[in-house]
């Protein structure tokens, strides 16, 4: 008998016992799949539908998704007019559903439940819960790209030890710290701006470089020139990650890669190499004996959390990706929007103008000083109502749970979307679409009907802990410029908010500048 003849034996052998257990295999994976697309979606219609919970109606595989695109291309196909009431632009659909269905309603993310919630009471039982039934919900492979652990991300004890860094990072003592880098970026932005007057300006871009500068010279000792080809790979990124928000992923999905996926993966990888770049950099000063060889900025936190086995090397990783994309993303919204209020609302723009003269003068810019910028605080407020960066508050359940009067299933995704509260009648008035910084002269707490009808960083246990650090520099950078500059609306500036990452103009938002 011959050798080949003996390995083919064995080999068909080999075959032969494994075949069962591949078609085994397969037809777990099957009866999986049906379960997540058919089974699921039947029952749990049926038994939200029983609590007076409806929505729109689940559609095979891809659930609501051909339903909020067509209406999302359909209400961003031109821009709109100067009005303040974007909520049917930007999420037509939850405009559309909460209309029809009430305050809290079930969609479908295809296959994957979301339970909206709008209603004051329930979102402040969910935000706040502290008995641990809600966690942040898993991304999917292409978001966790962009993310990855990160304390944006993170669940539990992970979260509680990142938390407290971050906390560490963002107190009192430190924010007094790097007021001044934030300062020495601004100036370098106003500079730059003289070449500009008279001319169309793109601020969305501006404030994209000015919000990287600051995050790159006040977490990670460089600036927006040193870390330029990083924040490129971001941003490419960036933009698949918003093209794939709704994405699935399937059982067996991760077999096979789409396009962006596997672009993901590569500016990934590049991203990631380029913070160990960083991390080695800090490393090589600490073994030539620089006694602050890591750094006293976030950065230097990380890197000695990581010498004393409180975080991994990934979790370095992942928290600088995380840190340069919220803290730059939100800001640079803010800022855009606010600028472009009040160049549509020039009386605003004089009377915040007045503001930091009278208060400021020509002096740089304090912690002090700052706070007493009432005016300013009313305008960035009313901002963050009208245009809100972040449009989606999500949590899950990890476990059956009652909310209210409702009893949430476990995995449920709960989204609250800010933009529905922020432009409800029932909660600001009548005059809920209109610019009106004056609603917040008593501060926050009295503006609307509920606490929670205003929470553009979050609220309860997971707060956005950059909030006092963005608030900071949104006052710097406005303060500076309205000493330094009128501004305008540019006749070519088409207003069209839309939902990327953040909410941004989606032709951008040109202003013409002239110096004081």
């Amino acid at each position: 008998m011959s050798a080949g003849f003996m390995v083919s034996n064995i080999f068909s052998t080999i075959l032969r016992a494994l075949c069962p257990l591949l078609f085994m295999f397969l037809v777990f994976k099957l009866v999986e799949f049906a379960v997540k697309i058919w089974w699921i979606p039947l029952t749990l219609t049926k038994f939200m539908e029983k609590q007076g919970i409806r929505g729109p109606p689940y559609k095979f595989l891809h659930g609501n998704n051909k339903e909020v695109g067509l209406m999302v291309m359909e209400s961003s196909a031109k821009p709109m007019d100067f009005s303040h009431d974007i909520f049917p632009r930007v999420q037509p659909h939850f405009y559309s559903w909460i209309k029809i269905h009430g305050s809290v309603l079930l969609c479908w993310l295809g296959p994957k439940p979301q339970l909206i919630v709008t209603d004051p009471e329930l979102i402040r039982e969910i935000l706040n819960n502290k008995r641990g039934d809600f966690q942040k919900p898993k991304k999917n492979s292409i978001v966790k790209r962009l993310l990855g652990d990160g304390l944006v991300s993170a669940n539990g004890e992970k979260w509680v030890r990142h938390r407290k860094l971050a906390n560490k990072a963002f107190n009192g003592e430190s924010l007094r710290g790097v007021l001044s880098k934030m300062v020495i970026s601004v100036e370098e932005m106003i500079s730059r701006w003289r070449d500009y007057e008279g001319r169309d300006t793109e601020i969305s871009g501006e404030f994209r470089v000015l919000t990287l500068d600051v995050i790159s010279r006040t977490a990670f000792g460089s600036s927006y020139l040193q870390g330029k080809n990083m924040f490129d790979l971001l941003a490419k990124l960036g933009k698949i990650v918003a093209s794939n928000v709704q994405k699935i992923d399937f059982p067996g999905s991760g077999l096979f890669q789409s396009k962006d996926e596997a672009e993901a993966k590569i500016l990934d990888q590049q991203i990631t190499k380029s913070i160990m770049k960083m991390i080695e950099a800090r490393e090589k000063k600490v073994r030539n004996g620089d006694a602050n060889g890591y750094g006293d900025d976030y950065f230097g936190m990380l890197l000695q959390s990581q010498v004393n086995s409180n975080i991994s090397l990934q979790d370095i990783v992942d928290e600088c990706k995380t840190f340069y994309l919220a803290g730059h993303e939100t800001t640079s919204a803010l800022l855009t929007w606010t600028v472009v209020l009040l160049a549509m609302h020039p009386e605003w723009q004089e009377r915040a103008r007045k503001e930091v003269i009278q208060v400021l003068g020509s002096n740089t810019p304090s912690i002090d000083g700052l706070a007493q910028l009432k005016i300013m605080n009313m305008l960035i407020n009313e901002s963050l109502r009208l245009y809100p960066p972040v449009l989606f508050l999500t949590k899950a359940s990890i476990r059956k749970v009652r909310v209210g009067k409702f009893t949430i299933p476990s995995g449920m995704e709960l989204v609250v979307p800010p933009l529905a509260a922020y432009h409800d009648p029932s909660q600001w008035g009548d005059d809920v679409n209109l610019f009106k910084p004056e609603r917040f002269a008593q501060g926050v707490t009295t503006a609307a009907s509920t606490q929670v009808s205003f929470i553009p960083f979050g609220y309860g246990p997971r707060i956005c802990v950059g909030l006092n650090f963005a608030t900071l520099e949104a006052k710097v950078a406005l303060s500076m410029i309205l000493r330094c500059y009128t501004f305008t609306l540019s006749p070519s500036y088409q207003h069209a908010p839309a939902l990327r990452i953040t909410m941004g103009p989606q032709h951008g938002a040109p202003i013409i500048i002239h110096s004081q």
